[in-house]
């Protein structure tokens, strides 16, 4: 695969690069790196998975890789998908961590042998490989399932995915059709001995697809109409969608691990455009976090963040600066075009972010290329002034966030001096 199984190759961020990034505005530059920083950790990742299979096992997980290296020099696209695919970024963390754990649960080494059926069954390449389903099911990444009608190994050639089969469920594809609507992975989020804030939907019905399918194209029609550019990068960005179980309190998530994918509930077309918006940074952000380091800080939660009632780590307060940043973006350009209550959200999310920017441009853990970024930040910030909301929206919505965090300081006395900069 285009020696897929490289070492991670140094990237270099030229400073144009790096504080377009830091505005959260969509560049052709800053995407193309987004993507390219993206495959070559999954092909590192991948390598690890391969070294690190027991000795019974590394000969059939190296038949496995020969057969995608085979379908990648028949149709290199497919190929690639599969391999990049989200799901199979959780699939590889999870698969490293159990063979590096004699006394958890045994690695799923097998699913390889899934990943590589799908990019030969796209490809066209002629081949046969014998899988063992689980539960009854075989999934087969970006393809959807099968559901064999006799237990035990099932063998795969060339002709075995037939979406008219009534043993066959294909993956739903979004309006679009460059976004899938994951609801079918068993890697599309982490399994439950991980404890998460959310979880990923059981398989949805035709009609919770349908339903997807006409909230999905409103939030697109909104983003093209407000802000052309994040429509582009979304649709760029975005290889799926996995819904969310119904009771989640958040309207959306991003795992490191599915690079290209958001967790989102099922929610207006409105309120599921500014929830991409949002996701999208964070993903932006992790991609560049695993090239570039940003700061030095621990983990211990100690920050104040406006949009939360819990104190943050730097790290998350920088993610949730970064991501109402385009937010705060997205409604101006909304409130211009006239969309109704646009205003307000943009004055609140703005003046949510300004109070924490002095905290993260001041934070002495900083590294120089973390100063440059988060000053870009502060200039994308204060460039917002050119087209200020009417009235006084922004120095209300500035007071009202100055209350905020005088309430939050009285509640965590001890942490204080780290809500101002």
């Amino acid at each position: 695969m285009n020696d897929p199984l490289a070492p991670f190759a140094p990237f270099e961020v030229p400073s144009h690069t790096l504080r377009a990034l830091a505005s959260t505005e969509p560049s052709t530059e800053g995407t193309r790196l987004i993507r390219d920083i993206r495959r070559s950790k999954r092909l590192v990742l991948l390598r690890a998975v391969l070294d690190a299979a027991p000795g019974g096992r590394a000969g059939e997980a190296a038949d496995h890789w020969a057969l995608l290296e085979e379908a990648e020099r028949k149709d290199p696209g497919a190929a690639r998908d599969v391999v990049h695919y989200p799901a199979t970024g959780v699939w590889a963390e999870e698969t490293l961590r159990r063979l590096h754990d004699p006394y958890g649960p045994a690695a799923d080494l097998g699913h390889l042998g899934a990943l590589a059926a799908a990019a030969a069954l796209r490809a066209g390449v002629a081949f046969a490989t014998t899988l063992r389903p689980v539960h009854g099911r075989l999934v087969l990444p970006t393809l959807g399932l099968l559901r064999p009608s006799h237990p035990g190994p099932l063998t795969l050639t060339e002709g075995s995915w037939d979406p008219s089969d009534p043993g066959t469920l294909p993956l739903h594809t979004l309006p679009g059709g460059g976004t899938a609507l994951d609801d079918l992975d068993p890697y599309r989020a982490p399994g439950p001995e991980h404890p998460a804030p959310v979880r990923a939907a059981r398989r949805l019905t035709p009609k919770g697809h349908k339903r997807w399918d006409t909230q999905w194209s409103g939030a697109l029609t909104l983003l093209h109409r407000y802000d052309t550019l994040r429509a582009g990068e979304t649709v760029q960005l975005l290889r799926s969608v996995v819904p969310l179980a119904g009771g989640s309190r958040s309207s959306g998530a991003t795992l490191p691990a599915a690079a290209g994918s958001v967790l989102a509930r099922a929610q207006a077309p409105p309120a599921l455009a500014a929830t991409l918006v949002h996701e999208v940074q964070h993903g932006k952000l992790t991609a560049l976090a695993d090239v570039l380091t940003l700061h030095t800080a621990d983990r211990t939660p100690r920050h104040w963040a406006p949009w939360r009632s819990d104190p943050r780590p730097l790290e998350g307060l920088l993610h949730g600066a970064y991501a109402h940043l385009a937010l705060a973006g997205y409604w101006q350009r909304a409130a211009l075009y006239g969309a109704r209550g646009a205003w307000a959200q943009h004055a609140r999310i703005r003046a949510q972010v300004a109070a924490v920017l002095p905290v993260l441009r001041a934070h002495p853990q900083l590294t120089s290329t973390g100063r440059e970024f988060t000053e870009a930040m502060g200039d994308a910030e204060r460039a917002m002034d050119e087209l200020p909301p009417p009235g006084d929206q922004h120095a209300t919505a500035r007071r009202a966030v100055d209350r905020e965090r005088s309430t939050w300081c009285a509640e965590h006395p001890e942490l204080a001096p780290f809500a101002r900069g």
